[in-house]
């Protein structure tokens, strides 16, 4: 196979070992290479420019920067690189908000081998990629006359910030997960409590699991 016809993909995810099972699994594909990695959002976009790749795979929830801020920086710089996003987040959380934000494809990290491979290679050929689940939430929602749910108002961050809160974890274990001050943090529970005209944690975990926010 000429590298022409070779897929050349960059992996972007914090865990070590999540990559080492994503190499395994395309090393096994004779049209696809690993062409880089990174295990943070700053590496990712430092680190892309140089692997001449084809398709990002990029976790969502990375420990310096959100993954759809890593997305929309990448997508500044090259509109045309198709992203794949993964996620240990159902779809109904992130996925919309990915596809919106330009991703090419969203998939769960339970996702099997087989439909990682066939998402490279369909957003590789400038295709769209999403799973059956995911494209039948969106069918449901089209034509649909109803008012989105109050969640949609909010920023990538503070949804994120929300999604957190609702699985038990304080401003000072969310500021340390993202690298953010706690300041930050509370900023955003605040901004995003106003938003969606809440009064409390308690409340938003409430609502966070009504919706299937949080399993």
């Amino acid at each position: 196979m000429t590298d022409k016809a070779t897929i050349r993909v960059f992996i972007a995810d914090d865990h070590a070992i999540v990559r080492e099972g994503l190499k395994q699994i395309l090393a096994e594909q004779g049209d696809i290479v690993v062409a880089g990695e990174a295990e943070n959002g700053l590496d990712a976009i430092k680190l892309f420019r140089k692997s001449r790749c084809h398709v990002v795979l990029l976790d969502i929830s990375m420990p310096d920067r959100n993954g759809i801020e890593v997305l929309k920086q990448i997508k500044q710089e090259r509109p045309d690189l198709a992203v794949l996003m993964l996620s240990m987040h159902r779809e109904d959380q992130y996925a919309i908000r990915a596809l919106k934000a330009g991703a090419a494809g969203y998939l769960t990290k339970q996702s099997a081998p087989r439909e990682l491979v066939t998402a490279i290679r369909q957003v590789a050929g400038g295709q769209k990629y999403v799973s059956v689940t995911l494209a039948q939430a969106l069918a449901s929602q089209v034509g649909l006359d109803h008012d989105a749910p109050a969640h949609d108002s909010l920023s990538d961050r503070e949804f994120q910030t929300l999604t957190m809160i609702a699985s038990g974890k304080t401003v000072s274990d969310i500021a340390r997960e993202l690298s953010l001050s706690v300041k930050t943090v509370s900023e955003y529970r605040a901004r995003l409590l106003a938003k969606m005209n809440l009064k409390n944690s308690a409340e938003l975990t409430h609502y966070a699991i009504r919706n299937q926010l949080v399993e």
